[in-house]
Parts: C-alpha cells; sequence; structure tokens
C-alpha cells in the first residue's frame, strides 16, 4: 500500500485512534505495587518486569513499575504482532493460511542449534506459533519501509523507528518499546480498537490463542533478543480470559548473554498468573 493510497476513512480513524490514546494517557490508574513477584525472577537469576491489567475493575498490579514505564526495549518478536496487522491490512499476507517458501537457507539459533521449525515453508500461523524469524522478514520486505515506517507513525508504537533494515529493525536495537505501551497495544487489540479493519484483528487474536480449555484462554506472543551490552531479553505480552474476562499482562526479563530465557520467561509467567489465582476459572 502506498502513502497515497490511504483513504480519509483511514486518517479518520488514526485521528480518532491517537486521540484515544490522549484519553487513556491522561486517565488516573489504580496500581498496585507488587513486590512479591521478585521471587520468580530470582530463582532463575533474572531482572525484569511483570504487568497485569483486570480489565473489569482498571487494577494495575505492577512489579518493578520503574522498569514496567520508564525502560524502553527492542521488541524482539512480540513485534510479530505489528508486522502480522500491518501484512493483512495492506494485502502483503492473504489470511493466516497464506504460504511462503522456504528459501533453501538453514537457519540456526544463537545457542548453534538447528531452527527446525523454520527451515519449511510456513503459513502465517505456522510461522507465528514457531516465531519464524525468516519468515516475517520476507513480509517485512513486501510491506515495504516508506509503508512501514506510516504505520509505525500511526500507531505511535515505540519509538517507532526503523533504521537501516526493513527486515530486522525489530531485533537489532533500532525500535524500542516500554513495557507499558506493549501491554496498551495488546489491550487495544484484544477490543478491536488498533487502526485496523476488524478481520485483521480477529486473525492475529485467533493465531496468539496458545491454551484453551474449560477454565481459560491464554493467549500471547513470546519474544527473544539480545541488547547492545549484550543481555538476553525476553518478552511475553497477551491477555488471559476466565469467565469471560480478560486480564493483560506483559512480562520483560533479562539475563546474561546465557540466560537461557526461552523456557524461564514462560515459567515466570505462569508461576505468577497461579499465584494471582489463575488456571482455575474462577477468576
Amino acid at each position: 500500500m502506498k502513502l497515497s493510497a490511504v483513504t480519509n476513512k483511514q486518517w479518520f480513524i488514526f485521528l480518532i485512534f491517537n486521540f484515544s490514546l490522549l484519553i487513556i494517557s491522561c486517565s488516573p490508574n489504580n496500581v498496585k505495587i507488587e513486590d512479591g513477584f521478585k521471587k520468580y525472577f530470582d530463582e532463575k537469576s533474572v531482572t525484569g518486569t511483570f504487568g497485569l491489567f483486570d480489565n473489569g475493575t482498571g487494577q494495575f498490579t505492577i512489579y518493578n513499575l520503574s522498569r514496567f514505564k520508564d525502560s524502553s526495549y527492542l521488541p524482539a518478536s512480540t513485534f510479530k504482532i505489528i508486522n502480522s496487522l500491518i501484512g493483512i491490512e495492506t494485502g502483503r499476507i492473504v489470511n493466516e493460511k497464506m504460504v511462503i517458501k522456504w528459501d533453501g537457507v538453514v537457519r540456526t539459533f544463537p545457542n548453534g542449534d538447528t531452527a527446525v521449525d523454520w527451515n519449511k515453508d510456513l503459513s502465517m500461523e505456522e510461522a507465528f506459533r514457531v516465531s519464524a524469524f525468516p519468515y516475517y522478514q520476507e513480509v517485512a520486505r513486501r510491506i515495504g519501509k516508506d509503508t512501514m515506517k506510516f504505520w509505525l507513525d500511526s500507531l505511535k508504537y515505540g519509538n517507532h523507528t526503523i533504521g537501516s533494515d526493513v527486515d530486522k529493525f525489530w531485533i537489532d536495537n533500532s525500535l524500542k518499546i516500554t513495557p507499558d505501551e506493549e501491554l496498551g497495544v495488546v489491550k487495544r487489540l484484544y477490543f478491536g480498537q488498533l487502526p485496523f479493519q476488524k478481520r485483521t484483528q480477529d486473525i492475529v487474536k485467533k493465531v496468539m490463542l496458545r491454551e484453551s480449555n474449560a477454565n481459560y484462554k491464554l493467549s500471547y506472543k513470546t519474544g527473544l533478543g539480545f541488547r547492545e551490552n549484550g543481555n538476553e531479553l525476553g518478552w511475553i505480552v497477551g491477555w488471559i480470559e476466565e469467565n469471560n474476562h480478560p486480564y493483560f499482562f506483559v512480562l520483560n526479563v533479562e539475563g546474561d548473554h546465557n540466560a537461557k530465557l526461552m523456557t524461564a520467561r514462560l515459567e515466570i509467567l505462569k508461576s505468577i498468573l497461579k499465584q494471582q489465582g489463575f488456571f482455575e476459572g474462577k477468576r
């Protein structure tokens, strides 16, 4: 989509969206500081922050408030939420079943393991689930730098900085976002309040669903990358629903280069949610 193709209706949506952000930022928040979550980070020898928002009461429960609202980090693969939304909205991704052929290059993870889940043809929903970097690099190249920047500016996503490379700016520390902003993105996505068509947002919400049973539904996207200082950084952002009631969360964790955050982040998240009384359908 070229910038000249943006309709008056879209511009109206963007104006309403940005006005709504102003209203949200000026609203008083009920914040409970929960230092008891620290033990879960200490068990994994990592630092970080966690935020949980109860949409029904407007209550925030936060560990490490300063990191939550004042510090910005590369979004890593949590940006696949935005990349998917822009890709679908612009037609670069037809739907979640759209396959991009493997280019034949065998990728490996930083620890040397072969990325077997990446090294094959993948649909969008498969690529999202296994967080396939090559798939979304190709999506970003098809979107193009100008169109990508237009949407980042419209969303006011983090520092909305792309840098020199349109196919890796979300992992090379060009683009940065606060945990507070990450939580705001998934909250607005859940309620269909982002400046995208309903179909676009519904598709992304569908591929974010990871666990579903009689007690709860857990939807999220993970992220993993490295900061400029070499530290490993991990994310999980999303929501948990019990009795048709959504609670939005963001987990941000950081450790040394070998912190093994790929497994630690989900264990920390589930420990915190369990402490808060989730997973039993009683919330």
